[in-house]
């Protein structure tokens, strides 16, 4: 047979099938490189459970589309065994995300590439208006200026707002810190500002918190968990988010795991829900100045003082004590929690992270008392790792629809 004859039909089905079979593959490949579990091609092509050459393809392919980039000579790392293998890195120059978020003392704006990478970052606001549209426009347009200054392609938008968001209609229910009216209407203005100011791909907005733990879970220190439960105090109020078999779990309609309004101590203080002693108003920023016997002040967030309180002052007797009475509160929430979810790993983030960190031994000791599957064993608990969690998470809603099919994500834009 000649070596310019024409392929057989059975072999342009084999070649065809090996295109279509690579095709089905980019996003779960982006995904693999994306949180860091495919660093070379030899494990991209282990993870896929495809041939080298389909993986090989894969690679090329997102490498084509500006998403990765392939180290054209194969290395192993020291004392390694096996053949050398391709190195898989996220380009540096690639797309990014425009991640906003707004909390009680300020709102941001921050471009978020693939791997939860901060590429740049507005100044932050200290000032949160009464009228979502003004503040929300103003988030927006400080991220369209840090895309008109670095000149990148951008894949979407995501929000964080300190807030429990009803689907599908994506309305704030009780944004009570901002002073914004209940049921705003927060994921159809913050897409109307992304429109209006000429940001290309599509708009979302989720619960701070939720968002978090979704970054954690990808990026930090949530990595490899299946169960993770996420509990974080900001700078006013409780939240928690969970993440089952690797998906975040928000409930029939959004709103799962409010977990600020589990009652850790009856007698303690009214809540805003009508309830008493509640995690929200017990374990938060403004439960451990109070307790500390701490008047807030004006120049710094909630969070920033009471962090600075407990690193610097922690030898005042009035100060250890506040900081175990929130811990015995907030370990009671989480036996709670781990007597009805029994998550594989607890993560604690903002003031719950500082508290962790001051006394370790207590708030496990709370937990493991205090909780059934906490007695068999323990589950661990440890502090988030990423200092901007929040606005990591609102990029990943940005980038999922890139990770789920990357050909058709980017022809969008």
């Amino acid at each position: 047979m000649s070596g310019n004859a024409a392929p057989s039909a059975a072999g342009e089905g084999s070649t065809r099938t090996r295109l279509d079979r690579g095709r089905g593959a980019l996003g779960p490949a982006l995904e693999l490189v994306h949180t860091g579990r495919a660093p070379t091609r030899a494990v991209l092509t282990a993870e896929l459970g495809v041939t080298r050459a389909t993986a090989g393809a894969v690679a090329a392919e997102l490498e084509a589309l500006g998403l990765i980039h392939v180290d054209a000579r194969p290395g192993a790392a020291a004392g390694s065994q096996g053949r050398p293998s391709h190195r898989l890195e996220l380009a540096e120059d690639g797309p990014v995300a425009l991640a906003a978020q707004v909390h009680a003392d300020g709102f941001r704006a921050a471009l978020v590439g693939l791997g939860g990478r901060l590429v740049a970052t507005a100044p932050g606001c200290e000032t949160v208006d009464a009228d979502p549209a003004k503040v929300l426009g103003s988030v927006v347009e400080a991220g369209a200026e840090l895309l008109r200054e670095t000149g990148r392609r951008c894949v979407g938008a995501g929000l964080a707002v300190p807030s429990a968001v009803a689907e599908p209609e994506g309305t704030a229910l009780n944004p009570l810190h901002l002073a914004w009216p209940a049921g705003a209407p927060v994921r159809e203005i913050f897409a109307e500002r992304v429109r209006a100011a000429g940001i290309t791909g599509p708009a979302f907005a989720a619960n701070d918190v939720n968002l978090a733990a979704l970054a954690e879970h990808r990026h930090g220190a949530g990595r490899g968990s299946r169960d993770l439960l996420c509990v974080a105090t900001g700078h006013r109020g409780v939240g928690g988010a969970l993440v089952l078999d690797g998906r975040l779990h928000m409930g029939s309609s959004g709103l799962a795991l409010e977990v600020g309004h589990l009652t850790v101590n009856p007698e303690g203080r009214p809540c805003h829900c009508g309830s008493r002693g509640c995690l929200d108003v017990e374990a938060d920023p403004l439960a451990f100045l109070t307790a500390a016997g701490r008047d807030p002040g004006p120049e710094v967030s909630l969070l920033q003082q009471s962090n600075d309180l407990i690193r610097n002052q922690y030898a005042d007797p009035t100060v250890r004590t506040a900081v175990q009475a929130l811990i015995d509160r907030l370990g009671l929430g989480l036996a709670g929690l781990v007597n009805i979810l029994n998550p594989d790993r607890i993560i604690l983030g903002g003031l719950h992270r500082t508290l962790l960190d001051a006394d370790p031994e207590r708030l496990r000791a709370v937990v493991a008392d205090r909780s059934l599957w906490g007695q068999s064993g323990g589950v661990p608990i440890l502090p988030c790792t990423l200092d901007h969690n929040s606005l990591v998470g609102a990029a990943e809603l940005a980038w999922q629809p890139v990770l789920d099919d990357p050909i058709a994500a980017l022809a969008q834009i």
